[in-house]
This record gives C-alpha cells, structure tokens and sequence, in this order.
C-alpha cells in the first residue's frame, strides 16, 4: 500500500510504501538529500560504487546526485522516504550527517527513530501554515540522532571487481565503454563481470553507463544553456543524438531541449529520476 498523494511542502517530500514487493530492480538519482528508512523487510541496495543487504531498522543515507539501487525479493516490506532540498536543515549539521557514509544502523536506537519518522509522516500530512518550521526541527533531531548514535564499525559490504568497474565507467563515461574491455582490465570473464555487476549494482552494466551519461547529460543542459542538443550527446558519450533524445525523454519524461530552453529540472515532481 502506497500513501496517499499529499501536496508536496516546499523543499520537503515524505512518502511511505508498504508491502513492497519487486522482482525488478529500480535505479535513480535526485537533486536532494534522501533519508531511506527499512521499516520492516529486507533489499539489496547499491549506492555509488557500493552495496549493502539492507534490514529492519536500517536507515540509507543517500547524498544529492548520486545514483542508487535497490532490488527487494518475494517478501513484503514497508520503507520511509525522506527527500529535502538543499538549505532546508543546517548545512553544518547535513555536513557531519555525510562524513559517516551511508548507512545507519543502530538496533538501540530504533525505537526513537520509529518515533521520529510517525511524527514526521504527520506533520507532513498536517501541512499547514508551521509545517514547514515543524518538519525541519524534526528533522534535524533525527540527523542528531544519527550523527550522536553512529557506530564506526558499520561496513560497507563490497566486491572490489564490481567498484573498479564503476570506478572506471564514472571517470571514463565520454569514451566508448566495453563489457569485453572492461572485463580484460579487471582480468575477469565477460560472463562473471556481467553476472557480479548486476547482482551487486541491482541492474546491467550498460544500464549503468546510460543513466551516467544521461545524469551528466541534464547537468550540462541546466548549467550550459548555449550547447546545441547534439554537442552535449556527444560530450556524454552518446554517438546518436536521436537516441540520445529518446533515452532522455524516456527516462526523464521530457525532452533535452525543455531542460536546456526553459531551465526545467528533468527530476520527476513525484520522486527521483529513474531509467528504465
């Protein structure tokens, strides 16, 4: 069961799904900071050049631009979204919340952040006139919460082969990327990278290098308006401008010349980017 549609507070977005089930897994990026809380269930989530099998109580710290995957299994399970913009908490306090890295998980402290997350869906709902001021307090005590209770010890779990190669498709996305090529250099299989890359990163490897191309795509059109439309495909790596357009307009429902022309974020109002 999914929330209702309520209408977004400015620079704050709270959504909760429940009986989460997906056989396919789904890849994204926003322009916010993403608080992403398991309430009850499990799934595989990959975020940057990492993965993590996430649990009951765990919560995902997700940074502004980076992309990020989760792939859940047969069972239901119920997870909180927290997205905000930049500028709605203390910058200061957002800045130790990403010097921990990604993942919180604490078991003593669940209860408190149960209690946190119920008032936030409430006062999101509520949404009148001191919402905003309401939300932000809330949310900051739950940084603090997180920033006080964060245990060193929490590992990232992480297969080195799959990181080099995300590593390499990040910095080398305007030349053409081949499995075979990348494969070689890691001296594995084509097969075996193929296989480990989506059982780790949630989706295939050209998949991956698409929604970087795609990602760095929207921020040259939104930053470098003179661009002609076949000169940003080309300096992401695409060699088709046509298809370009399509994949854009695929994944973004929009066009590139809207972002470019009329400064439109290619960000989805319901939620983050995605690619199929």
């Amino acid at each position: 069961m999914t929330s209702p549609a309520i209408k977004n507070l400015d620079n704050f977005y709270f959504h909760r799904n429940e009986n989460k089930t997906c056989s396919n897994s789904t890849q994204h990026y926003h322009s916010g900071f993403e608080l992403y809380y398991m309430k009850e269930g499990k799934c595989h989530y990959f975020i940057n050049d990492a993965s993590y099998d996430i649990v009951s109580g765990d919560i995902v710290l997700i940074p502004s631009g980076l992309i990020h995957g989760t792939s859940y299994g047969s069972k239901p399970c119920t997870r909180l979204l927290i997205n905000f913009n930049n500028g709605f908490v203390n910058q200061s306090l957002l800045n130790k919340v990403l010097e921990l890295g990604y993942l919180y998980r604490n078991p003593t402290t669940r209860a408190e952040v149960d209690l946190f997350f119920n008032s936030i869906e409430s006062e999101y709902k509520r949404n009148d006139e001191i919402s905003a001021a309401s939300l932000k307090s809330l949310t900051e005590m739950l940084l603090l919460l997180i920033i006080r209770n964060h245990k060193e010890s929490t590992a990232k779990d992480n297969n080195t082969i799959v990181s080099a190669a995300v590593r390499y498709i990040q910095e080398n996305y305007t030349q053409t990327i081949r499995l075979a090529d990348v494969a070689k250099m890691l001296s594995v299989s084509e097969e075996h990278l193929s296989r480990t890359f989506k059982k780790e990163i949630t989706f295939g490897f050209s998949e991956y290098i698409t929604l970087i191309r795609l990602q760095k795509a929207e921020h040259m059109l939104k930053n470098e308006p003179s661009r002609a439309i076949t000169e940003v495909a080309y300096a992401c790596g695409f060699n088709d401008s046509n298809y370009f357009s399509y994949k854009f307009k695929k994944a973004f429902g929009i066009t590139p010349s809207e972002v470019r022309d009329g400064g439109i974020s290619a960000e989805k109002p319901d939620g983050p980017n995605h690619i199929a």
